[in-house]
């Protein structure tokens, strides 16, 4: 299965601190680290490491950074035909805390992420039309995932949005997506409902969908996720695990449904594939070092049925 990832490449910058610092308040941490990140990236190493043939849309800066992620991006056999070498803009970089439960406090220099144009998608209409399914984040320009969606939608293209980092999003936007996987704070900035109950999520879900959008799943974190489509209404719990650091749990689950949903996969047992892979990817620090390969979910499903 053949999928299109249009997103984010990130350095990311790792402090473990026992708590995450207050405005004006200094911390002394514990262990750095650094690891590759962006939530494109984050979405299209997890999605080619649990068995989906992945080409991957980017720009990255002529820098260190980029250099690194395109090593990384070829190890995980990622197609990297579409990642672009900025000439001016740095790649993007993430200052990460984590605190001693695994949250996590984020701060990103989008860098050469904000570069990603318009014109740069149309250059890959071709890879987004003979694809399976395409994936996208807002992590980069919000015309520029327009254009994505628009390719998308003339070919018959499926296309899954999680609207991260949370910002409005048009109508006219949210009619071509066919799965839409907001968490609670993302959900609840789309449609002004607090998700801090399954009703309050079902609440959320029937807004979002009566704007347009396919199916609607709300990430609830160890809670599981929130399903809302034709098919089926109600919550597909989450696994019990420890967890050290949180960052890129999302972009696990997004990479995960994308290849199960590809294989066109009953959808509750899609969800729960990507419920599993996002809960095994908590109990390892770091954003693409945590993403897990498919023998390693389908061994985590077997003992937790």
């Amino acid at each position: 299965m053949n999928i299109v990832v249009v997103g984010s490449s990130n350095t990311d910058m790792i402090v473990k601190t026992a708590r995450i610092p207050k405005p004006g308040e200094t911390v002394i941490g514990g262990t750095f680290s650094m690891a590759a990140g962006g939530k494109g990236a984050n979405q299209a190493v997890a999605a080619a490491r649990l068995g989906g043939k992945v080409t991957f849309v980017a720009r990255v800066g002529s820098d260190l950074f980029g250099t690194q992620a395109l090593v990384g991006f070829k190890a995980d056999k990622i197609n990297v035909k579409f990642v672009l070498r900025d000439k001016k803009a740095a790649s993007g970089v993430a200052l990460i805390f984590v605190d001693a439960v695994g949250e996590n406090s984020i701060a990103v220099a989008s860098g050469a992420n904000a570069a990603l144009s318009a014109a740069d998608i149309r250059k890959t209409r071709s890879a987004i039309a003979s694809s399976d399914v395409l994936l996208m984040q807002l992590e980069t320009p919000l015309e520029t995932v327009e254009a994505a969606a628009e390719i998308a939608g003339r070919n018959h293209i499926p296309v899954i949005l999680n609207p991260a980092p949370a910002q409005p999003l048009p109508e006219t936007l949210l009619n071509k997506i066919s799965v839409l996987t907001p968490n609670e704070h993302e959900a609840e900035l789309l449609t002004g409902i607090a998700v801090q109950s399954e009703e309050d999520a079902a609440r959320a879900a029937d807004a979002l969908m009566a704007k347009g959008v396919g199916t609607v799943l709300i990430t609830l974190g160890a809670r599981g996720t929130y399903v809302h489509a034709k098919e089926f209404r109600g919550l597909i719990q989450g696994y019990a695990v420890t967890a050290v650091d949180t960052t890129a749990a999302g972009d696990v689950f997004n990479g995960a449904f994308a290849v199960a949903f590809a294989e066109k996969r009953p959808l509750r047992e899609a969800v729960r594939f990507a419920n599993a892979a996002a809960a095994l990817s908590v109990t390892t620090i770091g954003a693409q070092p945590s993403a897990p390969n498919r023998r390693e979910v389908e061994a985590f499903q077997r003992r937790h049925p």
